[in-house]
């Protein structure tokens, strides 16, 4: 791209004005300017095969987290049209409450028409629309009767709360309108990002995707040793730790002592988050192979966070919609003490999730276009892994 910093002419003034031969040469220069800024491309601007993944890979982590948004906003706007349905229902019900206790004034007012009872201002009162306007007049107060009186009493506070609850329907539904509104602007950024990476891809002749995807091979196989070390690494603990506790039991000379340690409790709560995680993996195992679909909950299709919380629903344990969420439920635990069904989170924004199974790998519903797979939690590399949370 050409520079577009302020050409400085550096031609020798005589009386402030440029000799001819300089103005010419400047004039020359001006014009080289001119057509190198506005010459085509070169073919070396075109990005190498390692900056269109990157690209790619940038922009569905973008639509993901896009993704994350439009969940939440639609959970919020399905939440706020309850809230609004209640409203409506509670105003249709005062309304209805109000209408009677009005029919209620109106027959006393009728009543003291045909027999003379009441004077004129009385029933006035009785019909008003505001009858505690006329509360402070001793001498119409003093012509109701207690019924009368029960009865303007349920008229105003009727009014009054079905007012309150009107003002508070329109707030709702004002609340409703916005989230909406965010809704579609989510829902519109999430399809712009997967376009333009759609558009990327579709530009790379048979040779260069050939070579994104040995790209992507190499880094699945680095991937892949990584979790092999992660699941060596655990192995020689688990290990070593066997080896403790039988050197324990060697030195004490009884194994009846493990419930005096609190070992008994531990091993029981272990046992009942393992079978509750072997429920979620099964789950998980058999939705290996369906499509991942942005803002989808099952069972056809998914996205992240809508796996990992229909798999722990299957053990019981009810997850929030998003991964923001998710990741702030149970117990967060070091990488190095992870466990089958532990949710593992990406990226500092925690705009991906996987179910951990094992062995270094995952079960995740990866990106759009992809499928529902198993895979190492290092696919990305471990400087993507945000943290690792025990849900139950």
């Amino acid at each position: 791209m050409a520079s577009h910093r302020k050409w400085s002419p550096t031609g020798t003034r005589i009386a402030g004005i440029r000799t001819p031969a300089l103005a010419t040469a400047a004039l020359t220069s001006v014009a080289l300017l001119s057509q190198t800024a506005n010459a085509a491309p070169s073919a070396d601007s075109k990005p190498s095969i390692e900056e269109v993944e990157k690209k790619v890979d940038d922009l569905y982590h973008q639509a993901e987290a896009a993704t994350e948004k439009y969940n939440a906003t639609r959970e919020k706007t399905a939440q706020q049209r309850k809230r609004v349905d209640s409203l409506l229902d509670d105003v249709a019900q005062r309304t209805e409450k109000l209408n009677t206790a009005r029919d209620e004034l109106g027959s006393f007012a009728a009543a003291q028409y045909r027999t003379g009872a009441s004077a004129p201002d009385t029933a006035t009162l009785l019909l008003a629309d505001n009858p505690q306007d006329y509360f402070d007049q001793t001498q119409l107060m003093s012509r109701l009767t207690s019924r009368q009186k029960v009865a303007v009493d349920d008229y105003i506070t009727e009014q009054a709360a079905t007012t309150k609850k009107r003002a508070e329907a329109s707030q709702s539904l004002q609340t409703l309108t916005t989230t909406q509104s965010a809704l579609r602007t989510s829902k519109a950024d999430v399809q712009r990002k997967l376009a333009e990476a759609r558009d990327l891809l579709s530009k790379l002749t048979a040779d260069e995707k050939a070579r994104l995807a040995a790209i992507e091979k190499k880094k699945q196989e680095a991937a892949d040793r990584k979790a092999a070390e992660l699941a060596q690494q655990q192995a020689a603990a688990e290990k070593k730790a066997q080896e403790a506790a039988a050197q324990q039991r060697t030195t004490t000379g009884t194994t009846a002592t493990t419930g005096t340690t609190g070992t008994t409790g531990s091993s029981a709560t272990d046992s009942s988050y393992t079978a509750k995680a072997d429920k979620a993996l099964a789950f998980a195992r058999a939705q290996v192979g369906k499509p991942y679909v942005w803002g989808a909950t099952g069972p056809g299709s998914y996205d992240c966070s809508g796996l990992t919380q229909a798999a722990w629903k299957t053990a019981g344990v009810d997850l929030p919609r998003t991964t923001w969420d998710q990741v702030n439920v149970g117990t967060t635990v070091p990488l190095s003490d992870i466990k089958p069904g532990d949710l593992v989170f990406f990226y500092d924004d925690i705009s991906h999730v996987g179910l951990y199974v094992g062995n270094g790998m995952m079960i995740h519903a990866p990106k759009p276009g992809a499928y529902v797979r198993e895979e190492s939690i290092f696919y990305g590399g471990e400087s993507i892994i945000h943290s690792v949370v025990r849900p139950a």
